[in-house]
């Protein structure tokens, strides 16, 4: 049996616990910011949050010559603190979101995939990461 290499990514977003993980969490939300660069979007987002709930959303490249839909089913979630899945090829991913006095620090720990490289599977995801900071900086007024 070989061993899972995890991959971690995180950020620290100047908003309240309560703000981020409603951004993370709400479908309204997540076609917002779930995509890794500008010429890419998310279309659409369903989330069942609950232990044992699924959650798909759809990311494509606007230009219409890829796309593909993500999604898993949750494993733990612990409101505004952690939120565990395994993905729909049986990879888990761990995201901890920590309050810091105003800031939340989010860090995302996933499985890696063997197809892509750690790095570029690593820049992708903090990409989106990065995405969903940008998204809830730019709603703070």
């Amino acid at each position: 049996m070989t061993i899972q290499q995890e991959i971690t990514v995180e950020t620290t977003i100047q908003a309240p616990v309560e703000k981020v993980w409603e951004y993370w969490t709400e479908p309204t939300h997540i076609t917002k910011w779930n995509f890794a660069s500008d010429d890419w979007h998310s279309p659409f987002a369903e989330n069942d949050l609950r232990e044992g709930g699924k959650f798909t959303s759809r990311m494509e490249a606007k230009d219409g010559s890829f796309g593909f839909d993500f999604g898993g089913v949750y494993d733990e979630i612990k409101l505004h603190e952690v939120i565990a899945y395994t993905m729909e090829d049986g990879r888990k991913v761990r995201i901890s979101f920590n309050d810091r006095a105003g800031e939340t620090e989010i860090i995302e720990t996933f499985d890696a995939e063997t197809s892509n490289s750690i790095e570029l599977q690593q820049q992708g995801w903090q990409a989106i990461l990065n995405n969903f900071k940008k998204y809830v900086d730019s709603t703070n007024n």
